[in-house]
C-alpha cells in the first residue's frame, strides 16, 4: 500500500499546499493587497474547518476574518476584485488541505508538520490584524 503515500507526497511536491504562488494571475498585485487575500482565504478555511469540528473557536476566527476582508476591500483596487477572489480561492483550498492533513492524516509525523505549517501561516496572518 506504498502507493496512495506516494501519490499524495507527489502531489505536495507539485502543488505545495500552504503557499499558492503558482495560482497567481497575471496582472501585478501590491504585495501586501495579496497578503490580505492570501489571509482572508486562509481565516475562511480555518472557520469551516472549526465548524466541521464543532470548535466554539469559530465565533473568533468569524470576527478576525472579517476584519480581514474590511483590510482586503480596504486595500484593493476596484479592478482587481476578480483576480483577488482568485487568490482568495486558492488560499483558501491550500489551507484547507493543510488542516485535513493536520486532523485527518494517519501518519503522525506528516499530521504534525501539517498542523505546525497552518499554525504559522494562521499567526502570520492574525499579526496583520490590529486587534
Amino acid at each position: 500500500m506504498r502507493w496512495p503515500r506516494i501519490i499524495m507526497a507527489a502531489t505536495l511536491i507539485a502543488s505545495d499546499a500552504a503557499c499558492p504562488a503558482q495560482a497567481l494571475p497575471a496582472r501585478s498585485i501590491d504585495p501586501l493587497v495579496r497578503e490580505f487575500a492570501y489571509c482572508a482565504g486562509r481565516l475562511s478555511a480555518e472557520m469551516e474547518h472549526q465548524w466541521l469540528l464543532s470548535d466554539p473557536a469559530s465565533d473568533r476566527t468569524a470576527v478576525q476574518r472579517r476584519a480581514m476582508l474590511s483590510l482586503l476591500e480596504a486595500a484593493s483596487p476596484p479592478d482587481q476584485g476578480r483576480d483577488l477572489l482568485h487568490l482568495r480561492i486558492s488560499a483558501k483550498f491550500a489551507h484547507a488541505d493543510l488542516l485535513r492533513r493536520a486532523s485527518f492524516d494517519p501518519d503522525p509525523e506528516s499530521a504534525n508538520r501539517a498542523r505546525l505549517r497552518a499554525e504559522v501561516e494562521l499567526a502570520h496572518c492574525l499579526a496583520l490584524i490590529l486587534s
